[in-house]
């Protein structure tokens, strides 16, 4: 198992939770990816994405089958731009590559918000920290480990 990956392992036994880290032969850089990989939706799919507010790497948990409107979560978080990280600035926030970058296990904690969307999925997947591996776990038990804000990140 890759040493990322590992690191969540332990994080999750430490705190009780029952899931595994699977390591996959198919991609899950993407959330179409891994959807397909698991056989699950992709809205079931947590996607880890780090974007700047104000110059701060913030860490947004999203339904993979939604697009974050960086408007609309600046409003909600009272901060006055959201950009987009570049991969320089998630792996120095994370410690982890894009379309690997877990939810937990970064080097020192990053504000994180969670997408609300994702309480319609029982059972949720999240990047272990390498574009190959996973772990399951539910919206609530993702929410409480992270210590995420709940955010709307996309209008209906």
């Amino acid at each position: 198992m890759h040493p990322s990956s590992a690191k969540i392992m332990d994080i999750l036994e430490t705190h009780g939770l029952h899931s595994q880290v699977r390591t996959l032969t198919d991609s899950t850089r993407t959330a179409a990816e891994a959807a397909a990989a698991l056989g699950c939706e992709v809205g079931a799919i947590a996607s880890s994405l780090v974007f700047l507010a104000d110059g701060e790497p913030i860490l947004v948990l999203t339904s993979g089958s939604h697009r974050v409107d960086t408007d609309l979560l600046a409003r909600q978080i009272g901060a006055a731009a959201i950009t987009r990280a570049d991969a320089a600035r998630v792996r120095e926030a994370t410690g982890q590559p894009i379309g690997g970058v877990a939810p937990l296990g970064h080097p020192s904690p990053v504000t994180t918000y969670i997408d609300v969307e994702l309480k319609k999925h029982g059972e949720l997947w999240a990047a272990a920290g390498t574009p190959h591996s996973v772990f399951e776990i539910s919206y609530d038990d993702l929410r409480s480990l992270t210590g995420a804000t709940e955010v709307t990140v996309e209008e209906n």
